[in-house]
């Protein structure tokens, strides 16, 4: 099934399940007011949900809680969760890393091999797939990090990679947005990202695993994923290849020492593969190339006005997730 959020309903949105083609939805307070409250409910909750997916998709127009099907207008759609109780972002495709610590002169330290890099990102609040990016400078270094991510329901404390497994109940794209020239000064003091990682962008719907069928495996998703700048194809890497740790080893990494609750996030990080061809998922990458071929980076990062379109297809070209489609603005413009 697919769910999504409508921005009505308060800071939390309203839950809709949306079908399979994202043209119809229906909403699913009868089960649900809102994702956070599914999430926290899922074994009671997925079940009805998934039932009112089916009959949507087969084609029913009146629910028995007198709910009708609408279409969907995506700039009425908050992020399907519009802020989580944990964001917890990984770097799982090494490729990336690598490149980065070579343009800088740096090996790669052997721990990154086995055990995940992950920082906590914003979670507060995330933007609507059609909500623009406002940044406060364009100084700043602005640049997108197209991820995949995942959603859990409640996750034990010091749960293993095989039991962690079953605590995946969605799946999504993200905007994970980064000021990459305020990173260098905030890494330095030794403590972490605060203010180059601002808020992010979900992709339109979150969507169970069942729904990318043989794409899902091995806990990752087999699949490119597309990004275009300004209307021109930027990159399209293979999420499923290259990807260190699965999202399985992800999760168990996180909750290591605490548990995680219900609607937390975990990202991917930035997808890339060693096969250069496929394009980037981030500017940062493109300039890292740049800087391993010529010495420095000549692609400038993002500007006001610039265009993000992140999106997930399946083999046969058929929409997964709907795509992010975001511009770039001057905060308070």
């Amino acid at each position: 099934m697919k769910l999504a959020s409508l921005k009505a309903g308060g800071r939390d949105g309203t839950l809709i399940v949306v079908s399979r083609d994202l043209k119809r939805a229906v909403r699913a307070t009868g089960a649900a007011r809102t994702l956070q409250a599914a999430l926290e409910d899922w074994s009671n909750v997925a079940p009805r949900l998934n039932a009112l997916s089916e009959d949507l998709n087969e084609g029913c127009r009146v629910f028995s809680n007198n709910e009708h099907v609408f279409d969907v207008d995506f700039s009425a759609l908050a992020a399907p969760l519009p802020r989580a109780y944990e964001f917890v972002d990984g770097s799982a495709y090494l490729p990336h890393v690598e490149r980065v610590r070579k343009a800088r002169g740096a090996e790669v330290p052997a721990s990154f091999y086995t055990d995940p890099l992950m920082y906590q990102a914003v979670s507060a609040g995330f933007y609507g797939p059609r909500d623009p990016v406002l940044v406060p400078s364009e100084t700043y270094g602005i640049d997108l990090e197209a991820e995949v991510i995942i959603v859990t329901d409640d996750v034990p404390m010091a749960v293993s990679a095989e039991d962690a497994a079953q605590h995946i109940q969605l799946i999504g794209l993200v905007n994970d947005v980064s000021l990459r020239n305020l990173i260098p000064d905030e890494l330095a003091k030794g403590f972490g990202f605060l203010q180059s990682k601002p808020r992010s962008c979900l992709s339109p719907v979150l969507v169970t695993p069942d729904e990318l069928g043989d794409a899902w495996r091995d806990n990752k998703v087999h699949l490119p994923l597309l990004t275009h700048i300004n209307g021109q194809w930027f990159g399209a890497p293979e999420a499923g290849v290259d990807m260190q740790f699965s999202f399985a080893q992800l999760v168990a990494h996180a909750a290591k020492t605490r548990p995680l609750s219900a609607g937390t996030i975990v990202g991917s990080g930035t997808v890339a593969n060693q096969d250069t061809s496929t394009g980037a998922s981030c500017f940062a990458e493109i300039r890292t190339i740049e800087t391993l071929r010529d010495g420095k980076p000549s692609t400038p990062f993002m500007k006001y006005g610039d265009t993000v379109r992140i999106e997930m297809k399946t083999r046969e070209g058929v929409d997964i997730f709907g795509a992010i489609e975001q511009v770039i603005r001057a905060s308070g413009g």
